[in-house]
């Protein structure tokens, strides 16, 4: 079952059908003993409406979090981006190393929803998007479905000191996830899709895919480390990591495109903006 939050609340589609889910918040989802009976229990209950057009996103509280190099291109990317700085090697320890990378993404207010903005930052100049495999966790660390997510980072700034990487990933609006939940007791292929596209002026000027069989870590040892020491209380959201790493010579600029799909999921689109631009497109991104 996917789920979409909306301006007049939750909306499932299932079997060609789209549904209000009535009484039901994302945090009664992620604090349910078993999240996917109460989403059918409120399908049930639901009146049929028409397919979303625009979508908030789909956090209500919860913080995102996000592991970093879980697949073997990023490692790569990480360590030629730090060379300089004397950090090359740090990266090629943590992709081996017992102990994940993981580090603190976003708040809910600053997640840009889907087909809207995400900003660059201004004292960056070399930025590109990560697309990821996002997890929901619920409050005693089960996962109980997934959504599509772009960590946005700022490539220069976490290459000249690996001590800068809060500063390279977190600001306003830079994480993004959507287009919806995808509710499942099961967990995805190794040969599910990742993709990414990147259109500027209407064409594609970068695009690439890998698949979740690349990753080095499973999702759940991701889940176990960050829960070791933490609580969430209404649960949380995980980014898993990019395989996914644009040409060095490439940087997103205002007014880019941003396609991230994974097929059993949806496709999440963001457009990119400056510091200064107040653009909003609402209307880019369909329910798929």
């Amino acid at each position: 079952m996917k789920i979409y939050k909306t301006p007049i609340g939750l909306v499932a589609h299932q079997e060609d059908a789209y549904r209000l889910l009535p009484g039901i918040g994302l945090t009664a989802l992620l604090t349910s003993s078993d999240a996917m009976a109460l989403a059918k229990q409120a399908w049930d209950q639901g009146n049929a409406v028409a397919a979303p057009t625009t979508l908030l996103a789909p956090v209500d509280g919860q913080e995102i979090w996000a592991a970093g190099v879980t697949y073997y291109r990023s490692r790569v990317a990480r360590m030629e981006e730090s060379k300089a700085a004397g950090g090359g090697s740090f990266y090629d320890r943590v992709y081996d190393a017992p102990r994940p990378e993981l580090f603190f993404k976003s708040t809910a207010p600053r997640v840009a929803a889907p087909g809207a903005a995400m900003r660059l930052r201004k004292d960056s100049k070399w930025m590109v998007p990560e697309p990821e495999l996002a997890l929901l966790i619920n409050n005693v660390g089960k996962i109980i479905g997934y959504t599509v997510g772009n960590d946005l980072s700022a490539r220069d700034l976490e290459g000249e000191n690996p001590l800068y990487l809060p500063q390279a990933k977190t600001w306003d609006t830079s994480a993004s996830v959507g287009p919806c939940w995808l509710l499942t007791e099961r967990p995805l292929a190794g040969e599910t899709e990742v993709r990414l596209q990147i259109l500027r002026e209407g064409v594609v000027v970068n695009e690439d895919s890998t698949t979740l069989a690349q990753m080095k870590r499973t999702a759940e040892e991701l889940v176990s480390y960050l829960f070791e020491e933490l609580s969430f209380p209404m649960g949380c959201l995980m980014m898993t990591g990019t395989g996914i790493v644009p040409p060095d010579n490439f940087t997103l600029q205002p007014g880019d495109v941003v396609r991230i799909s994974i097929p059993p999921i949806g496709t999440l689109q963001n457009v990119m903006i400056g510091k200064l631009s107040s653009l909003h497109v609402s209307s880019l991104v369909q329910p798929t």
